[in-house]
């Protein structure tokens, strides 16, 4: 056994055998005694002195010792205009010749000091690795489940047999089952991997974790035909489990890219359903949105959050004015010819494309996600949920719910759908059709730019931004129904999650290849789609 491995087993135990709760706090004498031996020492008696630390029960002791890990615990050399010789600090920022610096003892920010006033307390790779466990116990005695959640997580892989004993005892005296579990899976890994323990197998038999893993993997190759086949039995049951997680993850961001596609198709099927117009410029007005809220950070700087919530509203803002100053300058005079206006649009659209190279730039630029909307949710050690990604699925179901709720509860909803199922009676009961469209091409318009400012949470914003998703867009307007909302968001949903099931296997192109495919087979037997528009309109 190295000696390495002795010092820790020896912290370990130490450490472990110490009561539960240490309430009392090391006085400020004791506490420079402490860190002042452990700056003397050398790094042989270091391992003795953290564990002294480490059990002075001092509510300070995990910060010391966590800034020792880091190399931020200094003692001041000579007298300063903050500090006087032998004060310990923690440095909190060590950029530039001048160092900033706490006080180790009370933890309040104490000024500036030049990094030459200040000795490093050193440390190595092999203390730096017992601190990784020590700190992990440390946890494991305080109140908080969560905190002992992950201290107990962190075990997995670096017990031993020094500390089976006091953890089987930590165990028995957890009463949070996640935390007993966790400690259980911890010790049942040291025991596969050190004893050959078939019983423990059983216990991670299925779990997800790495650590469990790598164990079952290597006793699958032992000589010990009943602990290899118990192994290899037990890799089985993880494999299905991670398979099962795999495809939850697939469908997740295949509902995730759905939702999107509902985004960007909820206003041209409001648009394509009401005034016929095939706009190929709605792409464009997807980019505005994404554009708009690279702008919000760019006058907020700093604060991509409330940038980003500013967005929503003024996103929605600029594109629909863009889509009334295309409506009343161009489609207006082209409508009941769809061609016509097909092409009119699409020279739009590549006129704001240039306009947005020249004005902004022809190269892309990257939206700050929120901090609350970094990171991933934990189902469970397999499964992880990127929260972007979650949050956007959240708000392509509000928008939708806020347009079905105008379209069912407002005069504009009511005249709206008159004008779709037929315009010329309703322009004979009275309802302005050129002012119902103005309006329906800017909400459509606008919602094309709520679904940029989502779509620059997860892409970069660039002039071809609208281009990569108005195909799409027509597809599921198409799929699910002109003009009905429902269907967009069926077909929109359905698309995404169908097209990220084939990427896997078939690639991207070849993915929406025969998506095409699926939906020109699916028009042949059903061409007005899953959910087909009622009225006159609808059989002309």
């Amino acid at each position: 056994m190295s000696i390495t491995r002795s010092l820790k087993q020896l912290l370990m135990a130490c450490l472990l055998t110490l009561p539960a709760l240490v309430h009392a706090q090391a006085s400020d004498e004791q506490a420079q005694s402490l860190l002042k031996q452990l700056a003397d020492a050398s790094y042989a008696e270091k391992g003795r002195i953290i564990n002294d630390i480490a059990g002075s029960g001092d509510e300070r002791a995990r910060q010391w010792l966590e800034a020792f890990a880091d190399g931020k615990l200094a003692r001041v050399e000579e007298d300063t205009d903050v500090a006087p010789a032998d004060t310990f600090v923690i440095v909190l920022e060590n950029r530039g010749r001048d160092w900033t610096v706490a006080d180790a003892l009370t933890g309040d920010e104490i000024g500036e000091i030049s990094r030459r006033n200040l000795d490093s307390i050193r440390i190595n790779n092999a203390l730096r690795g017992e601190l990784d466990g020590i700190l992990s116990v440390i946890d494991l005695k305080v109140d908080d489940p969560e905190q002992r959640l992950a201290a107990a997580r962190g075990l997995r892989g670096s017990v031993d047999d020094a500390m089976v004993e006091n953890l089987s005892e930590l165990m028995a005296e957890e009463e949070n089952n996640s935390v007993k579990a966790a400690l259980e899976e911890a010790i049942a890994i040291y025991r596969v991997e050190e004893l050959g323990d078939v019983d423990a197998v059983e216990t991670l038999s299925g779990s997800l974790n790495s650590q469990a893993r790598a164990a079952l993997n290597a006793a699958s190759r032992s000589d010990d035909a009943a602990l290899a086949k118990a192994a290899k039995e037990a890799m089985v049951s993880i494999e299905q489990k991670l398979k099962m997680n795999r495809a939850a993850e697939t469908l997740y961001f295949g509902l995730s890219l759905g939702s999107v596609l509902v985004l960007a198709a909820i206003g041209l099927a409001i648009t394509f359903g009401v005034m016929g117009v095939i706009n190929m410029a709605h792409g464009e007005l997807i980019m505005l949105g994404a554009y708009t809220t690279w702008g919000m950070q760019q006058l907020l700087p700093g604060q991509p959050g409330l940038a980003l919530i500013l967005s929503i509203p003024a996103g929605f803002l600029v594109a629909a004015l863009a889509g009334i100053a295309i409506e009343r300058s161009v489609i207006q005079f082209l409508k009941g010819r769809p061609l016509e206006t097909l092409l009119a649009t699409f020279g739009i659209s590549l006129i704001l494309q240039q306009l947005v190279r020249t004005v902004i730039s022809p190269l892309n630029r990257t939206v700050i996600t929120p901090e609350w909307m970094s990171g991933s949710f934990m189902v469970n050690e397999g499964l992880f949920l990127t929260l972007n990604r979650l949050y956007i699925i959240g708000f392509s179901l509000v928008v939708f719910a806020g347009l079905m709720l105008i379209m069912r509860k407002t005069r504009l909803g009511l005249e709206v759908r008159a004008v779709t199922q037929n315009r010329a009676m309703a322009r004979s009961m009275g309802i302005k059709a050129t002012r119902v469209d103005i309006m329906t091409f800017a909400l459509g318009s606008g919602v094309a730019g709520l679904a940029g400012v989502a779509l620059s949470q997860i892409t970069n914003v660039g002039p071809n931004l609208g281009q990569n998703y108005i195909i799409d867009s027509f597809m599921v307007v198409v799929f699910g129904g002109v003009g009905n909302l429902w269907g967009t968001l069926v077909a929109g949903l359905s698309l995404g999650t169908i097209n990220q099931l084939l990427e896997p296997w078939a690639g991207a192109v070849l993915a929406k290849i025969l998506v095409l495919v699926f939906i020109i087979l699916f028009i042949q037997k059903r061409p007005r789609g899953l959910f087909p528009q009622k009225g006159r309109a609808a059989e002309g």
